[in-house]
């Protein structure tokens, strides 16, 4: 099962964010996929910056796969300024019910926050301790994507998340499937310019216009199962765009 894994690991690796980019970090997948059991396809591990990141379902599947006894959150209140949207947390993994449990913190403000979630620190402080518990619990020693920081944005010269303009050749798929990524870019309050660098990307061309209508439909899918199941790490994901990609065709 975990050589079958890591192939469909390697294969949807190299079609989501191109072979050169994945040739340099080729052996960590590996020993990620055989030691942890994380899929790609599911979202369990990203590719930023260079680097491998476990995300929150990933972990929450690995310690389920692992018959996890619980998960204790708590506030903790000297560490927490509700007025400036300052959090901390505290979160205990339990193993099993003899487990004296794995502890870990985590805090967001709005300074370390991407502006995706601006708004959000507390859920995203919660998740952080959460995560931070059960990488240790589970002696996962990469980083998760919800725990790295913010990056600086490039003012938007329009203020607001409009889709970007289309291409009249019809390679993305007809209205319907621009409706869809539209709804979807507004329901999950997503930037429209962060998601297009996404999906050239994901979709293995220069340009949108290079792309088939089989390969848009296949991104607007990936995207709306991705922002269901775990609106975070795919924020993580379009974040690792801002200031190189963003704006471009």
């Amino acid at each position: 099962m975990a050589e079958v894994l890591l192939r469909q690991n390697l294969r949807g690796a190299r079609l989501r964010w191109g072979s050169d980019r994945i040739a340099a970090v080729v052996e960590p997948l590996r020993m990620y996929t055989r030691q942890f059991h994380l899929s790609v396809a599911d979202g369990d591990i990203l590719l930023l910056e260079r680097a491998w990141y476990v995300t929150h379902g990933g972990l929450i599947r690995l310690a389920r796969r692992n018959r996890c006894c619980g998960i204790h959150v708590r506030p903790v209140p000297e560490f927490s300024d509700p007025s400036g949207q300052r959090w901390a947390f505290e979160a205990t993994v339990y193993k099993s019910k003899t487990c004296r449990g794995f502890v870990g913190y985590g805090d967001a403000d709005p300074t370390n926050v991407s502006l995706l979630v601006r708004g959000a620190e507390m859920r995203v402080a919660e998740t952080r301790a959460v995560n931070r518990a059960l990488r240790k619990a589970y002696g996962v020693g990469i980083c998760s994507a919800e725990e790295i920081g913010s990056s600086p944005q490039p003012p938007s010269s329009s203020g607001s998340k409009k889709l970007p303009p289309q291409p009249t050749n019809g390679n993305h798929g007809g209205p319907k499937v621009r409706d869809r990524l539209c709804q979807l870019i507004r329901q999950h309050q997503l930037d429209a310019n962060l998601v297009k660098s996404y999906a050239t990307d994901f979709c293995g061309v220069k340009s949108l216009r290079e792309a088939s209508r089989e390969q848009v439909e296949n991104f607007v899918a990936h995207l709306a199962d991705w922002a269901e199941k775990d609106k975070n790490a795919l924020c993580c994901q379009l974040n690792s765009y801002l200031g190189n990609k963003e704006g471009a065709a």
